[in-house]
């Protein structure tokens, strides 16, 4: 598996918290670090905009991409909410294990 990070964005704790705890729940995401305090500037509608936003960290894998981007999709409020990945270049081996284990399909029991 390869091991990525995905950012978005939520324009309240709310929203934030639903997108994390459905991606985490659905094992879709082994984590999602919800970080306050961002203010992003961007140009939507031919205006320059900035609003208050909570950053979405989210931990998965590349095979799990399309189920974490169809789930924000899903959730989100915005028109056009940010679902961008980078992948995780070198990583503390047991972290990385934990991190692939977590999103990994179990048993229905499981």
């Amino acid at each position: 598996m390869n091991e990525i990070i995905v950012y978005s964005t939520a324009g309240s704790f709310e929203l934030a918290r639903q997108i994390s705890t459905a991606l985490v729940e659905e094992r879709e995401a082994a984590c999602v670090n919800i970080v306050p305090g961002v203010t992003s500037m961007y140009r939507w509608e031919g205006k320059i905009c900035e609003d208050g936003e909570f950053l979405l960290v989210i931990k998965t894998t590349a095979e799990r991409f399309e189920a974490v981007r169809s789930r924000i999709l899903q959730l989100h409020t915005y028109q056009v909410p940010e679902v961008i990945a980078t992948p995780i270049a070198a990583g503390d081996p047991r972290y990385l294990d934990w991190l692939r284990g977590s999103v990994a399909d179990r048993d229905p029991g499981q």
